[in-house]
This record gives structure tokens, C-alpha cells and sequence, in this order.
């Protein structure tokens, strides 16, 4: 077994972090082994050294060795990527295909991005894992393959299977060994390192001197967060190569690369995205005080037929006290506050004195010239507002979901047929 220092020179890994250590040493036990492996970490920490050191320990390594970025390959073609398809399995299937898991048998498939597979792809790699067992796109006839996988993912897999984007099944089957990157900011004794090998590395490329950082760029390097990793930090490196003319960088020059540098590094929570539950909430809220609302305005529109009807502001106000009260309160809290509600209330239930009975009666109650004519306009203003925030949220929802209807339902609350019948209905 090659010692975790051997493995650093020979796959050229920088750093002496514990992490990193660690996450090597299980990698080395567990290569000459068949077992599935998972390396998690942020994007842009070098995780797909792993699956190369694996398959290099292992008894596998005169075999294939396939690399696929899940994320790349569009969701209708990732299957005939993976497991292939026969003539004529679908348009443009002009002759039959072999696919990954059918050219690597007998080595080792690293399976980049894992947590974007489709869930029907994730099935089908289910069944591979279980049994050796898949068939192509298009064909009845099950093939066997013996294929080691190794699968990397910077998505929180927890969280991606409480939203149902991912099968648990299947994630218990590619953990069995779980392998974390750490990220670079976890690092702070490498990132110089592996500045200065990447400063090295870019001037021997471009033939030209060696940058260096003063002291104060220095500490701005280990304080800066990294949220790009290595990835971003070999970025930073080439770029200050190519484009500085003095080769000495200072704490001014390097501040100019770095995005936000000059901001305070407070603790910060990265990465989370705001809850289903956060959204549902607001919305249970913004739905509660519209109705309310609605409900006052019905309230306020049957006491203003009252008074229109019986002209009698006494005998209406004695009837109707119960939605008096919800209107406008506890009237009877103290004396002052009865006052002052009476004083309040009176002038809205007064109504200017007809002319003569038969107008009042014969007059159409849209032409009564009072202050409440607008009453009988609001129901069709509110239910609007109320059609256009449905619609905006449905929109939002289905945009979240990438277009997917049932995850969309079950974050608006409501059923997949209830929300099929308003995308119809609203034409969205």
C-alpha cells in the first residue's frame, strides 16, 4: 500500500491538511476493495482526484477508467449515454450504441455530479448497483456489466432527498463510503502552498519571472474565503501572472483580483437556499389578510343595503351590532372609547334625506348619489388582484421547479390536479 505522500507526488496534491489526510488515507483503503464510493464537498476542491486514485490502487486499473459529468449531458439523452439504445429506439437512433456502463466492464465509472440524474435515470443506475444489471434504451434484453462506481456531488444529499430530487435507496447504495473534500478556506496552511506552485507552474508556462506576494497580500490571501476553492484560487494565480508587470504583488494589487475582498468576512451562512415552509407561510399570511379583508368589505357592504333599505340608522344599528363590533371594534370597552366609536360610527350610518318617498323607492340603487356608490365596484377589483398574486405565485413555484408540476404543487399546497386545472385555466 503506497503511503498517503507517495500519492500526493504521484496525483501532484498540495497540502497537508487533516482532512485532506484523512480523506486520502480512506481512499487508499478502500481502492482495492469493490465498494461503492461518494466524495462530497464544494464545487472546485479537487474532488475528482479521488476516483483516479482509487481506480489506480485498484485491481481494476489495467481496465477502463470513464469519467461523465452527469450535469452536461441533457436529460433526455443521459440514458442512451450511460446504458446505450438500439436501432431505431428513438429519432435519430440510426444504429445501435453501446454505453458507458457497457464499454467500462471490468473497471471503474466516476460519476460526476451525481445529485443532477433524472429520477427515471436514477433507477436504472439502482439496478446496476444491486444486481450488475441494466438494459438499453429500447431494448427487452437484460445485460450484465462489472463496473466499479465512484460518484462525486457538491449538492447537500440530505436535502436534495427531502425535496425528492433524489432517491434515498440509492444514495445509501453509493455511501457506503462517504469521502469529504474540505473546503479551501478549511485549509489555511495550503492556500499559500498552492499559490506559490501554481505562480511557479504559470511562469514556467508563459517564460516569464515568478510573482511573489508581500506579507500583506499574504495575510489577505489566508483571509479571503474562497468561495471558488482551488479552482478559483489557480484563476486568481494565472491571471496576476499574465497581467502584472512587477513581479513583487502587494496587498493594492491582489486586492484588485479578488471579488469582494474589501468587505468584512463576518460568519455567514453560504449556500441555503430560503424553505418550502418559509414560502408556504408568507403566502398562508398574504391569503389570510386578503380574505380578512374581504370579509370586511362583504360586512360593510350588507350594512350599507341595511341603511339604503330601511332609512332607519337606530333600528339598523341595533340589528346588525354584532358586525359593528367586528368593523370597529369593542364598543363598550370604556365611556370615552364608546364615545368616540359612537362619534365615529354615527356620521357613516347617517344617509342624506330623500325627497319624497316614491324617489326612494323608485330611484335604481346604482344612481343613488352617496358616498358608498364604489362599494358595488370592489368585488371585481379585489378578485382580480387575488387572480394576478395566484398566478404570479404559480409562476414562481413552476420556475423554481424547473417546470416540474408536481413538485410545484406540493410547495403551492394544492394537488397535481388542482394546479394542472389552473395552468389551463390561466393559460400559463
Amino acid at each position: 500500500m503506497e503511503s498517503i505522500q507517495a500519492i500526493k507526488q504521484r496525483f501532484e496534491i498540495i497540502g497537508n491538511d487533516p482532512k485532506l489526510n484523512r480523506a486520502l488515507e480512506k481512499a487508499i483503503q478502500v481502492a482495492p476493495t469493490d465498494i461503492s464510493v461518494l466524495v462530497t464537498g464544494e464545487s472546485g476542491v479537487g474532488k475528482e482526484s479521488i476516483p483516479k486514485i482509487i481506480h489506480s490502487l485498484s485491481h481494476r486499473k489495467h481496465a477502463k477508467y470513464i469519467a461523465v459529468n452527469c450535469g452536461a449531458i441533457p436529460e433526455g439523452t443521459i440514458d442512451s449515454e450511460l446504458f446505450g439504445h438500439e436501432k431505431g429506439a428513438f429519432t435519430g437512433a440510426t444504429s445501435t450504441r453501446s454505453g458507458y456502463f457497457e464499454v467500462a466492464d471490468g473497471g471503474t465509472i466516476f460519476l460526476d455530479e451525481v445529485g443532477e440524474l433524472p429520477l427515471t435515470t436514477q433507477v436504472r443506475l439502482l439496478r446496476v448497483l444491486e444486481n450488475g444489471e441494466f438494459l438499453k434504451v429500447g431494448s427487452s434484453q437484460v445485460q450484465k456489466t462489472d463496473v466499479r462506481i465512484v460518484a462525486a456531488t457538491n449538492v447537500n444529499m440530505f436535502e436534495a432527498i427531502k425535496k425528492e430530487k433524489f432517491r434515498e435507496d440509492l444514495y445509501y447504495r453509493l455511501s457506503t463510503v462517504e469521502l469529504n473534500i474540505p473546503p479551501l478556506r478549511e485549509r489555511e496552511g495550503d492556500i499559500h502552498l498552492l499559490f506559490r506552485k501554481f505562480a511557479s507552474d504559470f511562469g514556467q508556462k508563459y517564460k516569464m519571472p515568478t510573482i511573489r506576494l508581500d506579507d500583506s497580500a499574504i495575510q489577505l490571501l489566508l483571509k479571503y474565503r474562497w468561495p471558488g476553492n482551488i479552482r478559483q484560487l489557480r484563476n486568481i494565480a494565472e491571471q496576476v501572472s499574465v497581467l502584472e508587470e512587477k513581479r513583487n504583488i502587494t496587498l493594492e494589487t491582489l486586492n484588485g483580483y479578488l471579488p469582494n475582498a474589501s468587505k468584512n468576512n463576518l460568519p455567514a451562512v453560504i449556500g441555503q437556499e430560503k424553505k418550502e415552509s418559509d414560502f408556504s407561510n408568507e403566502r398562508e399570511i398574504l391569503y389570510k389578510v386578503l380574505f380578512d379583508m374581504k370579509g370586511d368589505l362583504n360586512d360593510l357592504k350588507k350594512l350599507t343595503m341595511e341603511l339604503l333599505k330601511n332609512n332607519d340608522t337606530q333600528k339598523v344599528q341595533e340589528e346588525n351590532e354584532h358586525l359593528i363590533q367586528k368593523i370597529y371594534g369593542d364598543t363598550n370597552a370604556n365611556d370615552n372609547e364608546e364615545s368616540q366609536t359612537e362619534d365615529s360610527i354615527l356620521p357613516i350610518l347617517q344617509l342624506p334625506e330623500p325627497t319624497t318617498e316614491k324617489a326612494n323607492i323608485t330611484r335604481p340603487l346604482s344612481t343613488i348619489d352617496d358616498k358608498y356608490h364604489f362599494a358595488e365596484e370592489i368585488e371585481e377589483e379585489e378578485t382580480l388582484s387575488l387572480q394576478e398574486k395566484e398566478i404570479e405565485l404559480i409562476k414562481k413555484s413552476l420556475e423554481r421547479n424547473r417546470g416540474k408540476r408536481k413538485a410545484a404543487a406540493s410547495e403551492l399546497g394544492i394537488s397535481e390536479r388542482t394546479l394542472y386545472r389552473k395552468i389551463k385555466q390561466y393559460d400559463l
